[in-house]
């Protein structure tokens, strides 16, 4: 699936991912002991030097601060860049993320995902995904909850999605199709992407609906981490919403 397309075209060195394959995703996800990479996201070798069958595990890294997060303005596909503090935040991050090993690494293709990419150390080794883009607001895009809900009382994006934008289960089919890809890695893996979406992607590496994003809060330059219990049939959420790196 392709992401919706950007309303500006960012700058980015990082080369695209190629498209993930369903069937792959589908044969990584009933096999067990595929991934290389420990709960603390390390590579476990053992004593004869080969790479031990740990759990895999997903760290989620939300790009850092732009002038629409600040103010509070829903930002979809406009393509803003960082904050000088987003930017500060987002090699907080980097520093973060040190001594974890992550076999794929995929970034949005908007500049506030790339940039913080780049600025916490993986810009070489990203591929871009465009199913990684932040939710189509639509008609709702650069606006405020607070305005939106003036003229719109009741509405809630996790539940009704946005005019001219995305509905929750379009979000939902790209989030799955990033898993699809994360999966079929066979390694310790890291995304970089915006908030709603990756809100939606944990509702759904979990097996909920995507409204259940809701419940997941996210705060700029945060890092969670997905990972399973026991065996690929009981996936978890491992940490959530670690902040405590970033400058507020």
């Amino acid at each position: 699936m392709s992401g919706p397309a950007i309303k500006t075209q960012p700058f980015h060195p990082i080369r695209e991912a190629s498209p993930a394959s369903a069937a792959d995703g589908v044969a990584a996800a009933g096999a067990a002991g595929l991934n290389p990479v420990s709960t603390s996201g390390e590579r476990m070798p053992h004593e004869n030097g080969t790479i031990s069958n740990e759990l895999p595990v997903v760290c989620l890294a939300r790009h850092g601060e732009t002038a629409w997060s600040l103010t509070g303005q829903h930002t979809g596909l406009t393509d803003l860049p960082l904050t000088e503090r987003g930017e500060e935040n987002a090699r907080a991050l980097g520093k973060r993320l040190t001594g974890l090993n992550f076999g794929e690494v995929f970034t949005s293709p908007l500049q506030r995902a790339t940039r913080t990419c780049e600025l916490a150390g993986f810009g070489a080794v990203a591929e871009v995904d465009r199913d990684l883009v932040e939710w189509d607001y639509g008609q709702y895009e650069g606006l405020r909850t607070d305005e939106i809900l003036a003229v719109r009382p009741e509405w809630q994006l996790f539940r009704d999605g946005c005019p001219g934008g995305e509905s929750p289960d379009q979000v939902g089919a790209r989030a799955d199709c990033v898993l699809t890809r994360v999966r079929a890695a066979r390694t310790g893996v890291l995304l970089f992407s915006s908030g709603h979406f990756l809100r939606v992607l944990a509702a759904r590496w979990m097996g909920l609906e995507p409204a259940a994003g809701r419940y997941f809060l996210l705060s700029t330059a945060s890092m969670s981490t997905l990972g399973y219990e026991h065996d690929l049939s009981q996936p978890v959420i491992r940490m959530w919403n670690d902040a405590g790196h970033v400058r507020i």
